[in-house]
């Protein structure tokens, strides 16, 4: 195989994996403050994402690795384009994280609340700016033919990408809900999370059709009759975990919100292919496999060592969920 079509696939299926395994955690995260005033409640939530959390932020930080290695022009163009919003998540994600880690650290109801908005915006905001950047992606940016982007930080935000913003955002929270589903025992607390994951799925299944909607109709995306078969498949995945939803069926949920993540980051993907970054004054001015990547040389290298080291890590973190299937209770609390 092509190794420049090896390394797209690669780092779209790096990309796939982080907004699974990373869509539940933003999910999880944005209920934390409203799921319910009791401190036990709010610390079981958080425990069903404590031991994962930052490994599946390693797939995010893998896939910038990745990027950067094999298509180092489309790295230096998107930084440099997404600069501020890449700054604004980067505050997000350590504010998120100083959360998970420094919440236990003192008993006081106060400071505790303050972590839990702390978390809740540190996953709210990265989630929103994804859906900005993936839109921008597939919508095209002023790029000249020196592979500079020649728009400002506003040129971003449009009424196309501010809805991809917020569908990303409602879809996410919809996935952390079923995640919570899956990890909790049943009680009270998953009695609420039902009821508010009927409003935010009827929500994030409008956003999300409004959003294929404009995709059709400002964007090439449909051009590909693979994307526009894993779109309308995502869709139909996604309903069918709202569905599954109602008749409280745990597994069926998450599995429908996740097959629904992963067929929408795969049509995103391949509705850009050849492309990386698509150029909105001249077509040929987009950011290609080909135009874009590294020497043949260092491909061949870094395909060796991926093929060592992937499935290592593969196995490593498969393990790790292994280990901490068991749903959580009451009874496995313990503040911290």
């Amino acid at each position: 195989m092509d190794l420049n079509i090896l390394w797209f696939i690669l780092i779209a299926v790096l990309f796939t994996g982080f907004f699974f395994l990373e869509g539940f955690d933003y999910g999880v995260g944005m209920t934390i403050p409203f799921i319910s005033s009791s401190e036990n409640n709010r610390t079981l939530v958080i425990n069903t994402i404590a031991p994962v959390w930052d490994g599946n932020e390693v797939w995010m930080i893998t896939a910038g690795g990745a990027l950067f290695a094999a298509f180092p022009h489309v790295y230096a163009t998107m930084f440099s384009t997404f600069y501020l919003a890449l700054f604004l998540m980067l505050l997000a994600l350590i504010l998120r994280g100083a959360g998970l880690e420094l919440r236990s650290k003192h008993e006081s109801y106060t400071w505790r609340r303050l972590w839990d908005w702390a978390i809740c915006l540190g996953s709210a905001l990265p989630a929103f700016l994804w859906g900005v950047a993936i839109t921008n992606l597939l919508r095209g940016l002023p790029i000249s033919d020196k592979m500079i982007y020649m728009g400002t930080f506003y040129d971003l935000l449009t009424p196309y990408t501010v809805v991809g913003g917020i569908t990303f955002l409602l879809v996410f929270l919809f996935h952390g809900m079923a995640f919570l589903h899956l990890r909790l025992v049943e009680g009270s607390l998953t009695h609420r999370m039902h009821d508010w994951a009927i409003r935010v799925g009827a929500l994030a299944i409008f956003a999300f059709l409004v959003c294929i909607a404009m995709t059709y109709t400002l964007t090439d995306l449909f051009r590909s009759q693979l994307a526009a078969g894993l779109l309308f498949g995502a869709a139909l995945c996604f309903v069918a975990a709202y569905l599954a939803s109602f008749k409280r069926r745990d597994v069926p949920t998450f599995v429908g919100s996740s097959l629904a993540i992963a067929c929408t980051t795969a049509a995103f993907f391949a509705g850009l292919f050849p492309r990386l970054m698509v150029s909105s004054l001249q077509p040929e001015w987009s950011l290609t496999i080909y135009n874009a990547s590294s020497t043949p040389y260092t491909l061949t290298i870094m395909s060796i060592a991926a093929g060592c080291l992937v499935p290592v890590v593969l196995l490593y973190q498969g393990w790790s969920y292994w280990i901490f299937r068991k749903r959580l209770s009451r009874k496995d609390l313990e503040l911290y």
